[in-house]
């Protein structure tokens, strides 16, 4: 894993990161589930159950977005007959804590384990994918690197291959870190990642340039990907702008 202690001690985390504490009520059919992951501080996480048998989406989402956004963005899943849990970072939504790259991470093997063991403890079909969409492309290529046997494959919407990467597009202050460190062990890293992988991107991402998803696609090891680049979009339209080519190449994907 990737050193991040410089850029966790650094200003730049009040620009990478936009916690936000906002929670509603489950909706009818889903579950929550709380997930421990350091002394007094859980993450929390909702379960979108379409249908017991149907295969399930871990996913990570962006920055600025909390689990319960996907009250109404799930049921488009489950019209693909996918089921769907939604994971938070520390300080967003009910969960504890600061977010920091580091816990990012940590965290985010944590609650694939969990997730995991609360499928297998409710019968459910223990069939996994793992989704990142934009900051959570950090959690998910991660988890692809370090726990490629506990799921079927990988999904990037709207990521990027290093945090670093976004540092330098974004022009933010980052005086006496190394960078480019990081950016090569994250690189290295990805390169040794194996599971199938499927990467959308905005062809108008302007926040995520899709020189980016184009790079990460280069660089992952295995020999089973596929990019999927949706006509006109831009970083916040890519699912709506193109949903029909969005949740076909990610129902294709998982079909094969």
């Amino acid at each position: 894993m990737a050193d991040y202690s410089q850029i966790d001690r650094s200003p730049l985390i009040g620009f990478l990161f936009y916690p936000r504490q906002d929670f509603t009520p489950c909706p009818r059919g889903a579950f929550d589930l709380l997930v421990p992951v350091d002394t007094g501080i859980s993450i929390s996480t909702r379960f979108y159950e379409k249908n017991k048998d149907c295969p399930w989406i871990l996913y990570f989402h962006g920055n600025g977005e909390v689990v319960s956004d996907y009250d109404d963005i799930a049921p488009l899943y489950h019209r693909e007959g996918i089921n769907l849990v939604v994971a938070d970072y520390r300080g967003y939504g009910a969960s504890d804590g600061s977010p920091t790259f580091s816990h990012l991470i940590n965290d985010g093997r944590k609650v694939l384990e969990k997730v995991g063991e609360e499928l297998a403890k409710r019968g459910l079909r223990n069939e996994m994918w793992v989704m990142g969409r934009s900051m959570g492309s950090v959690a998910a290529l991660d988890l692809a690197h370090q726990f490629p046997e506990k799921m079927r494959g990988m999904i990037i919407e709207s990521g990027f291959a290093s945090v670093t990467r976004l540092i330098k597009h974004l022009g933010l202050p980052s005086r006496g870190i190394n960078l480019e460190s990081i950016e090569q062990e994250r690189i290295g890293m990805i390169r040794t990642i194996s599971v199938p992988a499927l990467i959308i991107h905005g062809e108008y991402d302007n926040l995520v340039p899709l020189q980016e998803a184009k790079d990460l696609f280069t660089y992952l090891g295995g020999k089973k990907k596929k990019l999927v680049i949706i006509p006109k979009a831009d970083h916040n339209s890519v699912m709506f702008y193109g949903m029909e080519k969005y949740f076909e190449s990610i129902k294709e994907f998982m079909s094969e």
